[in-house]
């Protein structure tokens, strides 16, 4: 993942007042308003699937966009979605709709499970790389947004900077989704919970491990985990842990949902009756201090005696690319502990979620 600021070593925070940091609240509205019945009779195959309506015509940009209830409805949406492909049935639910795929980073997962969970919705993908916008000869991304905003229905952004998605999104009258800064991970975190849920049955009480550098995976761990009521213990070097404000936050949230928030420099401690055990790359695509920072976070690698130190099920995660031997011992990746693999597929799913939440047009016929 990309660098985030390196932050000192944080004191453990206090909760803090709700006004500081606010939650979403959700609006009561119609039952007629709240939910959304697409497909149906009319549709000949394909089936009638009913949502919440919250979410549609909303952006996520951040961590904290989505409520509590709302991370489980796009978990919820998420599991039925794979249950119908697994199944290979129809759900092309956003015939018509087009999403414009901004990207200033390469990416294989991202790229390839938004395409793909597009055309599978029935819509369709256009990918922008740096080298097809005129943004490369000196375009705003104000005016590329409005611009955007007249061709497609929503924007997935990967980015440079966090203040550029921010940019993003202020200009669009379309939504825009996350799809990586230097700050934030969120679709990610999101699809990392939905495989830990696969697994365990249930989120709230679980114990996850980070080990490594705290970045912008990180940070969306913290948020997302804290919200959902997930215990996250995360180890780094002083050098090298989360940003200060986002433990203050994940603290905040961890206090109302009765979860953990744990930052130390000890891994074994941190991976200790960890039910989940995650890391992420050492050194990220742009990072100028990359040996010394390789020589500082060399000692959290996730090694079989770290894996050891969690609960005899305990998974191994990896958002990837991955270097093995590097971050993670090699019979860790590719051991019986691994999940790696089905962190990747539930990219497609929570994508797909996300989209057809904010994306769906009502089936009035119904």
């Amino acid at each position: 993942m990309h660098e985030s600021s390196a932050a000192t070593s944080p004191s453990f925070p206090q909760p803090i007042s709700p006004d500081l940091h606010p939650v979403p609240q959700p609006v009561i509205e119609p039952l007629a308003d709240r939910v959304i019945s697409l497909g149906g009779p009319v549709e000949g195959k394909l089936g009638t699937f009913t949502i919440s309506a919250r979410l549609r015509n909303r952006s996520v940009l951040n961590d904290t966009d989505l409520a509590r209830d709302e991370i489980t409805e796009v978990l919820e949406t998420a599991a039925r979605l794979k249950k119908l492909r697994q199944n290979g049935k129809p759900h092309n639910y956003l015939p018509g709709k087009t999403l414009g795929m901004l990207f200033q980073h390469p990416s294989t997962r991202t790229r390839v499970s938004f395409e793909a969970g597009m055309a599978q919705l029935g819509g369709q993908a256009i990918f922008l790389g740096v080298n097809d916008l005129q943004m490369k000869r000196g375009e705003t991304i104000a005016d590329t947004a409005q611009v955007l905003s007249r061709y497609v229905d929503g924007i997935a952004a990967r980015v440079s900077t966090h203040d550029e998605l921010l940019q993003l999104s202020g200009a669009a009258s379309i939504p825009v989704f996350n799809c990586l800064t230097d700050k934030s991970h969120p679709l990610q975190a999101l699809a990392d919970l939905l495989t830990l849920q696969e697994r365990c049955g249930s989120l709230a009480g679980l114990k996850l491990a980070y080990l490594g550098d705290g970045n912008n995976m990180c940070h969306s761990l913290l948020l997302t985990s804290a919200a959902m009521g997930v215990n996250l213990a995360v180890a780094a070097p002083a050098a090298h842990q989360p940003d200060p404000e986002v433990v203050k936050h994940a603290s905040w949230l961890a206090s109302g949902s009765g979860a953990t928030v744990t930052i130390s420099d000890d891994p074994l401690a941190a991976a200790r009756d960890a039910d989940a055990i995650y890391t992420d790359v050492h050194v990220s695509m742009g990072q100028k201090d990359g040996p010394a920072r390789a020589v500082a976070l060399a000692p959290y690698k996730v090694t079989t005696a770290v894996m050891a130190a969690g609960r005899p099920n305990a998974v191994f995660m990896h958002c990837l690319p991955m270097h093995r031997d590097q971050e993670v011992a090699a019979e860790v990746a590719d051991g019986p502990q691994s999940v790696i693999f089905d962190q990747a597929e539930n990219r497609l799913h929570l994508h797909k979620a996300i989209l057809l939440h904010s994306l769906c047009t009502p089936n009035r016929a119904h």
